[in-house]
């Protein structure tokens, strides 16, 4: 027999048994989807965590106060730490010739209140170098002014969701904010960022970072946002840092610094694992699907025992017998595999209909394992079938004993 002739005689064996084979196309795409929805959410979550992380700046160092050794535990983000961060700590990292900008930062709580409404929200500290660090972007007016970064000014840059709710239909720029009991006059709106990191722009007031200092009763810095001069000038940036805070600190390393590229090479490794784990566990109903697909292939081995015998009786080799019940596994896996992809790409475009903030699409490589896999299974487990229909005795098998 040739190749389109087996293909031929498998799918005239398929067509006159349609229940078993729907069968076995329905467990092999409920495996599938399985496989390509799990994949498609944990790839989705990988690519939005590492998306948000290079969101935040180009190039990006953050320098911390502590250091994970001195606690055994993550780098304290409240509280008291061996030794604050100051402004003069973060002014002193200008002088590595590998350091393009710095924002200190200086953030807290408290209520803003403007033509008698009022509102608690999170006041940043920082300066005009803030926005190239963040790529931050305005809707109206400007950002902070360029000073130095000890001087106080009572200025303030708000988020739309302030703008909205304080300045109701009303003209944001110009007017007074009070916070606490200090006034601030709004020079410039931010456009709108939504949440990033689990910090949203839209609901932050931006003041000098002196402002903030003296408005929280502090010196210290809640960290230190500094962009290297470029990717590979960033790891040597690190270096700089270490040794200017330990000079500064009398020789004591007490900081904790994290490059963007760390951060999202972490994320990305631990989302990747999880995803193939994901991924492998849904494999399972795939274990299941191939073990029905051999079930019922034992059971048309036994129904077909005559045809068998006619086709070795006819002069058909054991191999063509073995190619033919092959070829009939593969095109039942292959359709269930299809059917399964669909499946799967419509409850994406479902869920995505749901959560239109979460990008959620099947990555390509997934939809080639998916096809791959199904047909290896359908390989695998048709096997044993198939070696069974090749030994029959033909005289035996004309006789079905």
């Amino acid at each position: 027999m040739t190749v389109s002739d087996t293909f031929f005689q498998a799918f005239l064996a398929i067509r006159a048994q349609i229940l078993r084979a729907s069968l076995i196309v329905l467990a092999m795409s409920i495996g599938i989807a399985s496989v390509t929805i799990l994949t498609a959410l944990g790839e989705s979550a990988r690519s939005y965590i590492v998306n948000e992380f290079q969101s935040l700046g180009t190039n990006l160092v953050i320098v911390l106060p502590g250091r994970t050794e001195t606690t055994g535990g993550q780098p304290p983000l409240f509280g008291e730490t061996p030794r604050d961060l100051t402004l003069d700590d973060a002014n002193a990292l200008l002088r590595s010739r590998y350091i393009a900008a710095i924002a200190p930062i200086n953030i807290g709580s408290a209520p803003v209140s403007a033509l008698g409404l009022e509102r608690e929200t999170t006041i940043l500290g920082s300066t005009a170098s803030l926005r190239r660090v963040r790529h931050l972007s305005l809707a109206e007016g400007r950002f902070l002014p360029e000073i130095e970064s000890e001087k106080s000014l009572p200025v303030c840059v708000i988020g739309q969701t302030i703008k909205n709710q304080i300045f109701i239909q009303q003209k944001a720029l110009g007017q007074w904010l009070r916070i606490n009991d200090r006034r601030f006059r709004v020079i410039g709106v931010l456009a709108s960022e939504g949440e990033s990191i689990g910090v949203d722009f839209d609901e932050i007031v931006v003041i000098p970072v002196a402002s903030a200092q003296a408005l929280f009763n502090t010196e210290s810095l809640f960290r230190i946002l500094v962009e290297a001069k470029s990717k590979s000038a960033m790891y040597k940036a690190v270096t700089d840092i270490g040794k200017i805070i330990k000079a500064r600190h009398e020789g004591e390393q007490d900081i904790t610094i994290i490059t963007q590229d760390s951060v999202i090479g972490a994320f990305d490794e631990i989302l990747t694992a999880l995803t193939l784990t994901v991924a492998s566990i849904a494999g399972i109903s795939l274990a299941v699907a191939g073990v029905l697909v051999m079930n019922v292939m034992l059971v048309s081995v036994a129904q077909r025992t005559s045809e068998i015998g006619l086709l070795k009786a006819l002069g058909a080799s054991e191999r063509q017998l073995i190619e033919l019940f092959l070829a009939e596994a593969a095109m039942l896996c292959l359709a269930g595999a299809v059917l399964g992809v669909l499946v799967g790409q419509f409850s994406i475009s479902f869920l995505q209909i749901l959560y239109p903030e979460f990008p959620l699409s099947i990555p390509g490589w997934a939809l080639l394992a998916a096809l791959l896999v199904s047909l290896t299974t359908g390989l695998i487990f048709g096997v044993l079938p198939a070696r069974k229909a090749a030994k029959l005795d033909p005289v035996l098998a004309l006789a079905k004993r």
